[in-house]
Formats: structure tokens, sequence, C-alpha cells
């Protein structure tokens, strides 16, 4: 049944007793049914299973398979080289996973809680595990709901579900009967557990505890939510398949053609073997490791801790964010931004108008008021805080009024009146101060505030501040009334006779900055949805002051019309009442329309979004602790800004990792063209497997880390997101590949021939193989200059501002010339000293590679 109808059916049903409780057996008898009143923990990634994740990489299987083969024909030092790579990938990935955990230990509050139930006729404090559906609850003020419940008597009640529901303002409860289908936001009978009593006491009947209650539900779909792999991993999965299917047809043909020229099988298959493992970027995941690393510590010291390592890139290939609206792009606190007052009005940053109804307003605003202002400590209702607060700031300082008038009475707010009034005295004097919703304070007026002059109020008068209030809750604001009354006797009734003064206007403003970044967010073709619990016309107003809202976009959806169709949030961007249950449906929906999704929140309402997301992004202050627990990401200062940092950053990264491959695999494919061609046309000066190796791992390793380090330029967020079904290497960039490949190549083989011709027909195999040898990894390091966008200047752009690149370069042309002069490493390689026309030839062909890959791509990339 539905807890928020009949009270009688439920206490029969639990078989509750209101004025004494359960007794000591009956409550045991229970929660031997039920269970503890707690949530299913949260399950953490021990070291162990954050280290095996390292492993779990297509490019790392690709990895471990080349280097069971260097095992099994006893190439031990590739095999060696290749476990080095894969060790390296793995502790720096595990050790940046691990600090990360580390970071989230120090968000994570864990505290007991205790309840007090009535049990046997007396009042007792359990702890809060320890409590059973039927148990009699009595909540004050300042308590954390333990479990759900219906409410049987109540008193100035007000809760704080904006955790739970995402309304941002204390939702008022009362013991009412409602309708089976009122949705959860407007079922003001009920308390939930993990929401606050901001106001007022009650007992509550408990009709649900642990995985039961509304938060239990939510923790059920957390649980359900399956979180998909991220965009680099199924690219670079997708990339690997390619790879692998290239390198068996080419290591095949190779294999081929040397026994056709009748090279040994046995050192075919050797050679064969050498050039599958040369083929194989092993450089792949340790630079990629490392760029996303780097990004993450980046992002570290501007307050955002990332969780995984793939959730740095997964952020720059975002097409969606999903945005909570309370505490994520609003402050999360009441401000007075409007006044209308008989004959003046006020707005927010104006000057305060003269006359007797705005002082007598401002002073009803804080003598009618329990809130404390003390420095940057505020007590009390958000309401009552902000119109303290708007006092202060026209110029009606709260100390000066509440000292000159003596409180003696209170009638409180309650659900019959919904009116709050107080007694105070003055120079032997009395006023009545009151304020509540507009209808009702106005049957309690007679007369009306004109001109410094009470003046009878009339019915004209009443419908016209109605229509007022009814213009103001259309704007999106949360309204209020004020009147007061002076005598010279004490009054024997506070709400009669009273004067009417006007009415004000709340909203919980947007935070600062947050517009800026949602227009620079629309203009690197990324689409902001804002899904919140308040009512529409709040959402409305906030999504226009915001600019969420682009052109041709649909107005406000709410929560009703997406239960009467599911498709109903096609081409909107604002969504009000919504359900956590409808959040995920929103975020599936965008996934299956191959959307990258990112949801940031920070309620426990957000946490199944945010889990099923592609990056889930919490709030590390507001955020509650279940969806810290699930987020790939957590802002620390809740700043809605450091979101576009980090899709710079992701977009960056994925341009830095997208570099390095196509260098990578035009370096390592210029190697497989140069034997492929020696061993086909069985050309004297070909390379060793040993040489093979450290070409490798020169070109692999430095240049290609240093790519990873580019810096972006400031065009990085003025493009559109890149598509997610597209792979991380289209058509073009495989073609462009095979040109660089070609060309690298090309220069390689050129200088050799050329080497040779001028020995005049000497044959001098080691010479011409040292040509080679030398200009092949000259050209390929001068190759990772021409990774820059095609539009970019020869001599600018981030590549050539790139430090760490320009010192790479240096350093392995360094170590390459350095083996001269070690003879056990250079008899290894089979070096020896080259005349000064060898090493003209090689630095000229070198160069001239460089050239040509600069005005190919010059000529044809622009177009």
């Amino acid at each position: 049944m539905e807890f928020h109808s009949r009270i009688e059916d439920l206490i029969q049903q639990f078989g509750a007793d209101p004025s004494a409780g359960l007794s000591p057996d009956r409550s045991a008898e229970l929660l031997a049914e039920h269970g503890p009143n707690e949530l299913a923990a949260t399950r953490r990634e021990s070291p162990w299973l954050i280290l095996l994740h390292q492993f779990m990489s297509p490019v790392i299987y690709l990895l471990l398979i080349a280097m069971g083969m260097s095992l099994f024909f006893r190439e031990w030092l590739d095999a060696i080289a290749i476990a080095v790579v894969i060790l390296l990938n793995a502790l720096i990935g595990f050790i940046m996973e691990f600090q990360a955990e580390k970071a989230m230990d120090a968000l994570r509050q864990m505290t007991t809680q205790s309840a007090r139930v009535l049990r046997g006729g007396q009042i007792t404090e359990i702890p809060s595990t320890e409590i059973v559906p039927g148990d009699m609850l009595l909540l004050d003020a300042g308590d954390m709901v333990q479990a759900d419940g219906r409410i049987i008597t109540s008193t100035s009640l007000q809760a704080d579900e904006s955790a739970l529901t995402g309304e941002s303002l204390p939702v008022e409860k009362s013991p009412a009967e409602l309708p089976e289908d009122t949705p959860l936001a407007e079922r003001t009978n009920m308390v939930y557990k993990g929401t606050f009593i901001r106001n007022g006491n009650a007992h509550v009947l408990c009709t649900a505890t642990g995985m039961k209650t509304e938060l239990g539900q939510i923790a059920h779909m957390v649980a359900g939510a399956q979180k998909s792999a991220t965009p680099l991993e199924k690219k670079l999965e997708s990339f690997s398949k390619r790879l692998i299917g290239i390198t068996v047809v080419i290591v095949v043909l190779i294999f081929g053609a040397g026994v056709l020229n009748q090279v040994p099988i046995l050192e075919m298959l050797k050679t064969s073997i050498a050039l599958a493992v040369a083929a194989i970027p092993e450089g792949l995941p340790v630079v990629a490791t490392l760029s996303l690393a780097r990004g993450m510590i980046s992002m570290a010291r501007q307050n955002v801790i990332v969780k995984k390592l793939s959730a740095v890139e997964t952020l720059g290939a975002t097409t969606v964010i999903c945005t909570d609206k309370t505490g994520t792009l609003t402050e999360n606190r009441m401000q007075v931004t409007e006044a209308w007052l008989p004959g003046a009005d006020w707005k927010q940053g104006a000057e305060p108008p003269a006359g007797e109804v705005f002082r007598l307003l401002r002073e009803t605003a804080v003598l009618c008021n329990n809130a404390t202002l003390n420095g940057d400590q505020h007590i009390g209702d958000p309401i009552e805080v902000s119109l303290l607060q708007f006092a202060g700031e026209t110029g009606a300082e709260e100390g000066p009024i509440r000292a000159g008038f003596q409180k003696m009475d209170e009638a409180p707010f309650n659900s019959d009146t919904r009116v709050m009034a107080t007694l105070h005295q003055n120079n032997g004097r009395f006023r009545v101060s009151a304020k509540g919703a507009t209808e009702d304070l106005l049957e309690y007026c007679t007369a009306i505030l004109k001109n410094g002059q009470p003046q009878p109020l009339t019915g004209a008068d009443k419908k016209e501040w109605m229509d007022a209030t009814e213009k103001l809750a259309a704007s999106g604001l949360k309204t209020l009334g004020y009147a007061s009354r002076e005598e010279s006797a004490r009054p024997g009734e506070m709400l009669q006779e009273l004067v009417f003064l006007g009415i004000t206007g709340f909203m919980d403003p947007p935070r600062a900055g947050v517009k800026n970044v949602i227009r620079e967010c629309h203009g690197a073709g990324i689409r902001v949805l804002m899904l919140t619990g308040d009512h529409p016309a709040t959402a409305a107003t906030i999504a226009k002051q915001l600019d969420i809202v682009e052109e041709g976009q649909k107005p406000v959806v709410t929560g009703r019309e997406l239960e009467k169709d599911a498709g109903a949030w096609e081409g909107a961007a604002v969504f009000a009442r919504v359900s956590p249950k409808q959040k995920l449906d929103l975020v599936k929906g965008l996934q299956d329309q191959h959307q990258i999704v990112a949801m940031t929140g920070d309620g426990v309402n957000d946490a199944p979004a945010l889990k099923k997301a592609d990056i889930g992004i919490a709030m590390g202050i507001r955020g509650t602790q279940v969806s810290q627990e699930v987020a790939d990401m957590v802002l620390k200062d809740d700043a809605f800004e450091s979101i576009v940092m980090a899709v710079r950053q992701g977009r960056v990264i994925f341009t830095n990792i997208r570099r390095f491959i196509i260098f990578l695999l035009s370096c390592n494919l210029s190697e497989l063209l140069v034997i492929g061609l020696v061993a086909t046309f069985n050309i004297p000066f070909q390379l060793v497997a040993i040489q093979i190796l450290f070409i490798n791992l020169i070109t692999d390793v430095f240049p290609a880390m240093a790519l990873g380090f580019t810096e972006g330029d400031e065009t990085v967020m003025q493009k559109n997101p890149r598509d997610p079904r597209k792979p991380i290497l289209s058509r073009n960039g495989w073609t462009w590949i095979w040109v660089y490949a070609a060309v690298i190549g090309g220069s390689a083989l050129g200088a050799a021939f050329t080497a040779e011709y001028f020995r005049e027909g000497e044959t001098d195999r080691h010479a011409a193989n040292n040509v080679l040898f030398y200009t092949l990894i000259l050209s390929q390091l001068f190759h990772a200059l021409s990774m820059k966008e095609p539009r970019e200047k020869f001599l600018g752009g981030p590549v050539m501002r790139n430090k760490y690149l320009i010192g790479s370069i240096f350093l392995s042309a360094g170590i390459t010339f350095g083996c001269l002069f070690i003879p056990p490493v250079a008899e290894a390689l089979r070096l020896q000293m080259m005349p000064a026309i060898d090493w003209w030839l090689t630095l000229g062909f070198s160069a001239a590679s460089l050239l040509v890959v600069r005005l190919l791509s010059g000529i044809f990339m622009r177009k």
C-alpha cells in the first residue's frame, strides 16, 4: 500500500501503538525479520584489484603475446624490453589510481547515528541500525531522519530533502492524507531516510528501513547501473584488432619473400618475430598512461580528484553535460531578489525606496524571525537567514532593530494558519509582526499601508496582491507576504486586524561564473541539460539567467510529462520535478543515441545517473557520500568551472594520444617497409634484429612520451566534440600513416643506396647498413616535429613549443651517436665510424624526409 494514504490503515498494518510504541520483544522479532536498518555496504577496490586492472587492456594483451613469442625463440633482449614497458605502465597507473582512492578516503565521513524511539511507553535512544518498521520515531530540528516514516503528529515541521529530491527549499510537512498518485517530491506527510529536519518536531510511524527505504531504492538503482567502457578503451580495443591484422599480413608477406629468396626458414622466422615485435608500438600504453597521469595531476592541483585514469580522456569526448541545479548551478542558499510594496517596488541591487512602508517591511522581516547571523555562521531557516541579509543589505541591521524591541510572544508557523507572528514591546507600545503565505496572511488583514497611512483593505486590493503573488511565483520565485500592527496595550490575539505591507520574492541565485562556463560549453559544441527536482517555473528562471536553453530547444519538461511520454525529453534542455529513475533513463536514452554523457550532481538522488553516465562528477563539499562513491571525478571546491577545465584537458590528451599513435605507427611501419623491401629484393645491407629493436626503443619511448606532454592552444574549446562512433584513427589517418612510413623508409633506403654509389662500385655492407640505421633513426626523430595540425605554421604551434619534445630529440640522437664510442655496444649493434660524406648523406636525407612530409601534409591536409 501507499504509505502516504490513510493513517488508520497503516497503524493496523504495522500493528503499531502511537501512544506506547513497540514492546522490546516485538521490536527484536521485527529486527530479525527485516534485518538492520542500513544500506548495502559499498565495495571498495583493494590495491591488488587496482593493480590487476592496469593489465586489462587490449594493447597490453598484444604486448604479452609478443613477449611470449620472444621468449619462445629465446630473443631475451626483446622479451626483457617488453616486460619493462608492461611493468612501467602498470606501476604508473596503479600509483595514480591508488592516490585517487586515498584522496577519496579524506572525503568520506564515517559517523555513527542514533535515534529516539518510543518503546514500551518509554522514550529510548537506540542505534539507528536497530530501527524497525512499526517503531514510533521522535524527530526534532537538526535531526537526520534515519528511516522512512509517516507523520502522525507534527508542529511547524520542515524537512530538507534536497539530497533526495533536488528541491532546494525546506519542505513543509504535516500529517494530512494525500492522494495515492502524489509524486515523491510532494508527499508532505512522509519523511525519508537521509534527509534533515530543519524546523519543528514530529511523531512518526516508521514504514520502511534499510534497502526498502527510498534511499535504499536509489542504492538498488546504483548497483544495477552498469558502467560502460570509456571511449578511449573502446577505441584502443578497435585499434588493437586492426593493428594485429595489419601486422600479421605484413609479417607473412615478408616471411614469404625471404623464403623465396632462399633465406634459411629458421632465420627468416626469427626475423619475422622481430618484425612483429617492432610493428607493435610498445611505447603506446606507457605514453598513454603518462599522458593521462599528467592530466590527472594537473586536475588535482585545481581541486579535481579523478578516480580513474581513463576518466580524464572521457571528459574530453563529452557531448552532453547533464547537471543538477541546486548547489551545482546555484549557490544552495536563498536570497531576496524583489520586494513589491503598496506604491513602490524594489529589485536586488537598486536603492531602497523611501517611505514608511519599506521601513516597516524590513523591521517585520527582522522581528518575525528566529534566525541569527554570526559572521559566516548562519543559523536558522534559509528563508529567515535571507531576510536578515536582505535587511542588512538595504540599511536595516539586525542588531539595532532587535535591541530596540523586546520579544514578548510568538505564534509559530503551522500548516493550518500558514502564518508566523511575533509580539514585541518598544517604549511602552506593542507591535505585532507577521509573515506567511500571501493568501492566508491577507485573511488576517483589515488595512493596507498606503502613502504612510493605513487604509481599508478592499476585495480589489486582495485580488491585486494575489495576482502579484502569482506573477512572482510564475517567474520562479518563492513568495512571502508581510503585515504588522501597533497597539498601546498588549493585544489578546495577534492574528487579527493586521496592516498589509507587501510581498517579497526569493530565489536560490546562480553561482558566479557559471553562465560564462555554459557559454563556453555551447561554443565547444557541448549540450548542457539541467535536471532538477525543483518547481518548473524556478527551473525555467534559472535556465534563462544562465542561457542554458539554446535556440530551437523546448521549454521545461516535467517528470509527469516524462511518465506520460518517454520520448518527451527529445529536444529539451531543462527537466523539472524529475525522479532518480527518470534521470537514469535520460542518461540511458542519450547513450543510446551514441552521446558521451557527463553527469554532475551532489545528492543521493543523482547517484544512479552518476554511475551510469560515461563520466560521473560529484561535488566534494555539498556532495553526499553516496554520490562521491559512485562518481568518476569529485570537484573538491564544487566549482562548476572546473568541468570546462577538465574538458579542455581531456581534449588535449586525446589529441596527444592520436599524435603519438600516428607517430609510433608511421615509424614502426617504415621499419617494416625497409625490411620487407630488403627481404623481397635480397638487398645486401639489411638490418639485423638487435638494430630493429634499438631503433624501436629509441624512437618509441622518449619522443612519443614528449608528444604526450604537448599543451593545447586557444582553439581546443572552439571545436565540436569528436564523433564518439569514429575510431581513434580514421581511414584518412591510416592513409597518412602509410604515406609517412613510405617517405621515412624511402629516405633511409635512398641514403644507403647513395652511400654505396659514392663508393664507386665497392660493396661495403657495414657502411651502407650504418647509413641505413642512422638515417632511419634521424628521420623518425625529425618526424616527431611533423605531428602538427595542418594549418599550423612550420615553426609555430604547440608541437614546436613543446620543450620536452625538442629535448627528447637531442637526447635520443645523443644516445644513438654515443653508442659509437662504447665498444661493446657498438659491436653488438654492428656499428662503425663513418666518413664525413656518410654523415652528410644521413643528415641530408633525414632532413629531406621532414620537408617532404611537411610539404605533402601542407598541400593535401589543408584541403
